[in-house]
């Protein structure tokens, strides 16, 4: 014979101080728990959405970022007539050689340095990128001193701002426009011309990379074979998205790492307080549970209800949790331990995915927490039980 459900719940309820410490016990770490793995999914989302699947960049092999690496002119130039490469409507080749620097300047928090990433590419990128989407202003014109910028890092770097002057490379540039790139890593970057660019930054006669759209994506191991082979080329073809997403390899272990340790941590806390507060209830409900096994019900029922009562008080706090952390959906933060240095602006991202996580890791304290307590309810003897005042 099996306990009703309604009978725990009557339990919790009647019990509310002692629940309430329980339940506040895992919703504190649930949320920690989600608020943690919201940043590690946001970060790698804005990696991840950088750039297109049919794109390959090409880079200097053995560089750890496009700041160390560079592709000369002559290269560029055999490379942007190949076969493989996409052309446009008129046939020219789908392909945006870029250069790229790091920039210095305030943040908006607390006024203290932070890298930016600029970038030097022609209006041809604007095709073979995809999905930028000028959001105020307009863009940067060829042979000017302008450029426009990603609206995330515009949101956290001092002076950024629709038509303001800023310095780079002992030169004036006028912010023109704020873009947006489907939440990718582009958003933390400042755009400007590549031959405007090209004298200040003495980056002529090459690039730090070269973009291309392929016509079959599925032709880029062999581009990039044919690539390596050629004696006079030290240079690689890494697909786009590829590319961009191993930039954040270690940090995205490391931001693994800490929400592993965290909430590992802190649950061990979180379930003595469980195991705390079943212990109690038992205590406070020997007299009780006596006479339910003096009424017929089995060990088996009374282990069973206590569990599922651990279990339901940790579902609670779990839901109370995602509940709490939720408001951090969209929260923008950045990092800046990338190959590169620059700082990467990302929002955190609180997927149903990780809400779900949450509810089965509170689940998981609670079952965890409440089995011993439950092992002993179900233990005592009938007799002793009820001579329990």
């Amino acid at each position: 014979m099996a306990l009703p459900l309604s009978y725990n719940v009557r339990n919790v309820r009647a019990r509310w101080q002692v629940s309430l410490l329980a339940m506040t016990g895992i919703a504190l770490v649930v949320t920690v728990f989600v608020a943690l793995m919201a940043m590690r999914t946001g970060f790698e989302y804005a990696l991840r959405a950088t750039g297109l699947p049919e794109n390959a960049v090409i880079v200097q092999r053995g560089s750890a970022s496009e700041l160390t690496s560079w592709v000369p002119l002559g290269h560029r130039d055999k490379l942007v007539v190949d076969s493989r490469v996409a052309t446009d409507a008129q046939g020219r080749p789908l392909a945006s050689p870029e250069i790229v620097v790091i920039g210095s300047f305030p943040r908006r928090s607390d006024g203290a340095a932070t890298n930016v990433t600029i970038r030097g590419l022609t209006p041809r990128a604007f095709d073979v990128r995809g999905g930028i989407e000028i959001k105020r202003g307009r863009s940067f014109q060829p042979g000017l001193y302008e450029v426009i910028v990603g609206e995330r890092i515009a949101q956290r770097v001092r002076g950024l701002d629709l038509g303001a002057t800023i310095p780079i490379q002992r030169h004036g540039w006028k912010i023109v426009g704020l873009f947006a790139s489907r939440g990718g890593a582009f958003e933390s970057e400042v755009w400007g011309d590549l031959d405007t660019m090209a004298g200040p930054f003495r980056r002529q006669g090459g690039s730090n990379s070269l973009v291309v759209r392929l016509k079959d994506p599925s032709t880029l191991d062999a581009l990039d074979h044919d690539i390596r082979a050629d004696p006079d080329m030290q240079l690689q073809a890494v697909e786009e998205r590829q590319y961009y997403e191993e930039q954040a390899g270690g940090l995205s272990s490391t931001l693994l790492f800490l929400v592993r340790f965290v909430c590992f941590t802190m649950a061990i806390g979180a379930v003595f307080g469980a195991m705390n507060t079943m212990y109690a209830i038992v205590a406070a409900r020997t007299r009780e549970i006596g006479t339910l096994r003096a009424l017929g019900f089995s060990r088996r029922s009374i282990l069973s209800s206590f569990v599922l009562e651990s279990i339901l008080l940790a579902l609670v706090g779990g839901l109370i949790g995602c509940l709490l952390a939720f408001p951090l959906n969209g929260f923008t933060s950045a990092s800046g331990q990338t190959p590169s240095f620059s700082e990467v602006a990302f929002a955190f991202r609180v997927t149903p995915g990780i809400l779900v996580y949450g509810v089965v890791f509170a689940a998981i304290m609670g079952l965890v927490g409440g089995l011993l307590p439950s092992w002993r309810a179900a233990r005592l003897p009938i007799t002793s039980a009820l001579r329990e005042a």
